[in-house]
């Protein structure tokens, strides 16, 4: 019996190059995680991806578990969240983390303005822009 030995043709070859890409881009895919935000620069990217410019020095953490119920004040905030696309119901229950930053460009030279994320598994699941002044306010990321 003698060895068999394949011919690459020129169809082979692009579809080995092909395959190599596919494969290759999984890989990196896999390697970049889900577009998770675990430093405070990935963070900072992300709300600036919004608009937000904020002050890395300001950054405070904290973690937040999420009761297994929403009711009251965080059925209302997550009102707000459902309005911009998230969902904090399906997280009830679960640990997260909590980061906020002082926003440095708020229209009209706000001062006192917080950006919020809530964060679960490198993914924001809910966020905020609200001011800490007397009688401040609050509206989405967006």
């Amino acid at each position: 019996m003698t060895g068999f030995k394949p011919k690459l043709t020129r169809k082979s070859a692009v579809f080995i190059i092909i395959a190599a890409a596919v494969v290759l881009a999984v890989i990196v895919l896999i390697c970049s995680g889900d577009g998770g935000l675990d430093t405070p620069e990935e963070r900072a990217e992300y709300l600036a991806s919004l608009g937000w410019e904020v002050d890395l020095a300001t950054e405070e953490e904290r973690d937040v578990t999420l009761p297994a119920e929403l009711d009251g004040v965080l059925l209302s905030y997550n009102e707000l969240q459902k309005q911009q696309g998230f969902d904090l119901a399906p997280y009830a229950g679960q640990n997260c983390r909590s980061y906020s930053y002082a926003v440095t460009n708020y229209p009209n030279g706000g001062t006192g303005v917080i950006a919020q994320l809530i964060i679960h598994d490198g993914e924001v699941i809910a966020g905020d822009i609200h001011s800490s002044a007397l009688g401040g306010f609050m509206h989405g990321l967006q």
